[in-house]
């Protein structure tokens, strides 16, 4: 069996280097991570833990909850994205990941006394909003924790820049040549819904193009079928949009749905923009053009935000926004001269 000092011969360093590195300690360069952690892959090297246990006083694992409204679960495409690249990382530094629920042994319990119960060294909060009072009473405890796409003072949060998201759509819309730009936004009690609304409202403001409220619809919880009534619903106006930037892509799938029931086409009589750039938006078709979140990026960060709060064991306030960029693909064109 493979063992730290078989890691620390075969790269250079020493045994203390190692382990503190494998611990995901700050005082180490990313570049002697980097050649430690190839050496860990390649030889095949898993630390035994409940040694490390003893030795270090964790437990190794890292507890996630994880809240969304659609009632997909761990399938939510974009949530389960982040949570993925969330495991690869900490995986790297030895830890297992488990998932927190209410309920322990058949009883309901606090995420609290659930996080306590399995004496996890910290917690990721995949959640859509701040409602849940358990939630919050968990952010708001000493545990370490990091929230991901939600804002919160009382933690360290990651998320995307979903303003600048909103302007790069309708920027990007109205480079085609579009005016009649309609918004189906997501549900306000998210900060995605909020931020993105936000967006569309503040570069349309700065294009000074005259959006009537009716362009502006209610999308529900970011669902194929929210988008699907809010675009039914624009096309029965009298003057309808030209363009509609959606703020999630299953909205902007129900969207191009709708159209097509209508017996229209995208992007020939109606271009559509998405957010989030999930799996399916390259292969709908036609492919959907989105503003993509970096779900690689945001596991990765939240999980190196959350190692060293563990590491220092000290709970940290800080925010991380995470870029995003236009994909360009097939479901907008420039418009048509009348």
């Amino acid at each position: 069996m493979v063992t730290i000092y078989d890691i620390a011969k075969k790269t250079g360093f020493s045994i203390t280097t190692v382990s503190r590195a494998l611990n995901n300690y700050s005082d180490v360069s990313e570049k002697t991570k980097k050649l430690i952690l190839q050496a860990v892959d390649e030889m095949g090297y898993y630390p035994n833990s409940i040694a490390r246990t003893l030795t270090t006083k964790k437990s190794w694992t890292i507890g996630v909850i994880f809240v969304e409204d659609l009632g997909v679960g761990i399938m939510h495409p974009f949530f389960s994205a982040v949570i993925e690249s969330f495991k690869k990382y900490v995986e790297k530094f030895g830890y297992d990941i488990i998932f927190l629920s209410r309920n322990v042994g058949g009883e309901e319990k606090s995420y609290i006394d659930h996080a306590l119960h399995r004496g996890v060294d910290g917690v990721i909060i995949v959640c859509s909003h701040d409602d849940d009072p358990e939630v919050k009473k968990l952010i708001e405890s000493p545990l370490q924790t990091v929230v991901i796409d939600l804002y919160s003072n009382k933690t360290s949060v990651v998320y995307s820049d979903n303003v600048n998201g909103s302007e790069l759509a309708v920027q990007y819309l109205h480079s085609l040549g579009h005016r009649k730009i309609a918004h189906i936004y997501g549900h306000q009690k998210t900060m995605a819904g909020v931020e993105r609304l936000k967006g569309f409202l503040s570069v349309v403001e700065k294009l000074q193009l005259n959006i009537p409220d009716s362009y502006i619809k209610d999308g529900s919880f970011f669902s194929v079928d929210g988008g699907m009534q809010a675009m039914s619903e624009l096309l029965e106006l009298g003057d309808p949009p030209t363009a509609v930037f959606a703020a999630g892509d299953a909205m902007a799938i129900g969207a191009m749905k709708a159209v097509e029931a209508a017996g229209l086409r995208v992007p020939e009589d109606v271009s559509i923009v998405g957010f989030d750039d999930i799996e399916l938006a390259q292969y709908v078709t036609p492919a959907l053009t989105t503003i993509r979140q970096n779900t690689d990026l945001i596991g990765q960060s939240a999980a190196e935000v959350l190692l060293k709060q563990i590491n220092n064991k000290n709970k940290v306030f800080s925010a991380v926004t995470i870029p995003v960029e236009l994909m360009v693909r097939e479901s907008a064109r420039p418009l048509k001269p009348e």
